[in-house]
């Protein structure tokens, strides 16, 4: 006899009905309609059948409403919009947000074979630019708010490439379409961060020198970011702009 194994613990997240609507329309020329409304017992069958009250009502009408709500959040602000914000095209299909950072430390993960200890290290100041599928990088050489003149300088990491474009590799991006700009830009960041830096895009180093040294030393001392070794890219901030 064969076992039979009970998996529906790996489909996911299931709903589990609570309550029905029917709605009843008269055949006369007024067409007046009457909703009554169903609970539902532990198997799913209707049970308790009575007109809808004012209170399930009101409380139908909020679920609908918080639900256009989530549709309609992408990228738009949960208060005042935050000052490191350059740029925002809210589409929900084409939506992206250009944002800036200030240098700060950040924790920093490499991958065992490019020899660099993980840990806590100061980055330059940075320009973001991403969509719901993909993220672009740049460093900065001060600490003032970019305006479209600013120029461009090649992230100082690895996994980038010349564009700013990075490779995520195998990190599961999921950007919900709900997601307000400060949630957006929070989760970019921690995944840019949080995933393994692993090997260099081309053939050219990023920065004037040795990005491996680089990394090992500033891991090891904790001195700050040394700008003078970014190299120039061929953008402007206004580059980035649609």
């Amino acid at each position: 006899m064969n076992n039979i194994t009970d998996i529906t613990q790996d489909f996911g997240t299931l709903y589990h009905p609570k309550s029905a609507l029917v709605f009843y329309e008269s055949n006369t020329l007024d067409k007046e309609v009457y909703v009554e409304h169903f609970d539902m017992d532990k198997n799913g069958a209707p049970i308790n059948a009575h007109p809808l009250t004012e209170r399930e009502a009101e409380a139908l009408a909020k679920a609908l409403i918080t639900e256009k709500m989530k549709q309609t959040a992408f990228l738009k602000s949960g208060g005042i919009l935050p000052t490191n914000i350059l740029h925002i095209h809210p589409s929900r299909d084409k939506g992206a947000v250009i944002w800036h950072t200030k240098p700060q430390k950040r924790p920093l993960y490499f991958i065992e074979g490019l020899g660099i200890p993980s840990g806590q290290a100061f980055v330059p100041a940075m320009v973001w630019q991403a969509t719901k599928n993909s993220l672009r990088v740049f460093a900065l050489m001060g600490n003032r708010r970019p305006t479209e003149k600013t120029l461009l300088y090649h992230a100082p990491f690895f996994n980038i490439n010349e564009d700013g474009r990075v490779c995520m590799g195998s990190v599961s991006i999921d950007i919900k379409e709900s997601s307000c700009v400060e949630q957006f830009t929070k989760a970019w960041e921690h995944y840019f961060f949080r995933s393994y830096f692993s090997h260099l895009m081309g053939e050219n180093s990023p920065i004037k020198g040795n990005c491996v040294s680089l990394w090992k030393d500033l891991v090891a001392s904790g001195r700050a970011f040394p700008t003078a070794i970014l190299k120039r890219s061929n953008n402007t901030l206004k580059n980035l702009l649609p």
